[in-house]
């Protein structure tokens, strides 16, 4: 990312890096904000590809799955990373077309994925057959995933991969009737799970549900300078061309439109819980923009790139 705002004049890469780690910090708590920021930053970086990776990542998880396709096919284009093509295919099957997520599966396994890619891949599949109204083959999908004929006292200690395959076959269970071996399924999810990553516990939410409500009160963190109010943004880049993938882009604000926090809706500082300070955004948008080395510790060079099978990538739907 770093090397890519380069290319960029100082002030304008200032610009759009503060967009870009505003979208990151906000894209858990409120996907369209942080999409509202992805789209500042392509205004002004259109023919960046991490800039097309972030709004596209934004876009998928505020379930604006026709922009994310669109930015995520453009990413593919100008960079060659081909790691989306699981979450290319669940927008496929979010926006009502089962089969071309079949067909861009299909394509994904001839190019001998690698494990994380494998889960996802397989997890996009099983939905899609059930979208198609084939709940045995999308049963079947995630018992070859899981090794074959599984059973639950047979999961053991698994990786998160096989814990997010045992959770989706656990749900199907549920959705043709079969809630007594489902049950068991999410019992012996929860005891290898217990930190919750797949979300199993919410099948066993009473009285516990409402525990976590009062966690979500904000501090008062300042984060409005993620954002600049500047005025014109900087004219070094045009629209690359998409028109073969029909990726439109937003067109680059007029002359004197302002970026500001009251344009993107609200005060950021409502956003962002408080273990986030003035001085961290300030030293993240210094790190992104290469003037000072990045931490043994830290590593921002791709944000928008999490780490293996983390759950809070919010991976393909099922």
């Amino acid at each position: 990312m770093r090397t890519a705002l380069r290319g960029l004049d100082s002030r304008n890469a200032d610009i759009v890096g503060r967009h870009l780690v505003a979208a990151g910090g906000l894209i858990e708590e409120d996907p369209e904000l942080a999409l509202e920021h992805a789209r500042a930053a392509r205004d002004r970086a259109s023919r960046l590809a991490p800039v097309r990776e972030a709004v596209g990542v934004a876009a998928y998880h505020a379930g604006d799955f026709a922009e994310a396709a669109r930015e995520l096919r453009a990413y593919a284009r100008m960079s060659g990373d081909e790691s989306y093509r699981a979450v290319l295919a669940d927008c496929e099957r979010a926006l009502g077309r089962p089969e071309n997520a079949l067909r861009l599966v299909q394509e994904a396994l001839a190019a001998s994925p690698d494990e994380e890619e494998l889960v996802e891949l397989r997890l996009v599949e099983s939905g899609a057959r059930q979208d198609l109204g084939e709940g045995a083959a999308a049963a079947l999908v995630l018992e070859a995933a899981l090794g074959g004929r599984p059973t639950p006292a047979g999961l053991g200690t698994p990786d998160l991969g096989r814990l997010r395959l045992a959770s989706a076959y656990a749900d199907l269970l549920a959705a043709r009737g079969e809630q007594d071996l489902a049950q068991q399924w999410w019992s012996a999810i929860a005891a290898a799970d217990p930190d919750d990553l797949t979300g199993v516990s919410e099948h066993f939410a009473g009285e516990d549900g409402e525990d976590d409500e009062d966690d979500d009160v904000e501090d008062d963190t300042d984060l409005g300078a993620l954002v600049l109010d500047d005025q014109a943004p900087v004219d070094d880049d045009d629209e690359d061309d998409d028109s073969a993938d029909g990726d439109a882009v937003t067109a680059a604000p007029d002359a004197d439109a302002e970026v500001s926090d009251e344009a993107l809706g609200r005060d950021l500082s409502d956003e962002v819980g408080g273990e986030v300070t003035q001085a961290d955004i300030e030293a993240e948008v210094a790190e992104l923009l290469g003037e000072v080395p990045p931490p043994v510790e830290r590593d921002h060079t791709r944000l928008f790139q999490e780490a293996a099978a983390d759950e809070e990538h919010q991976p393909p739907t099922v």
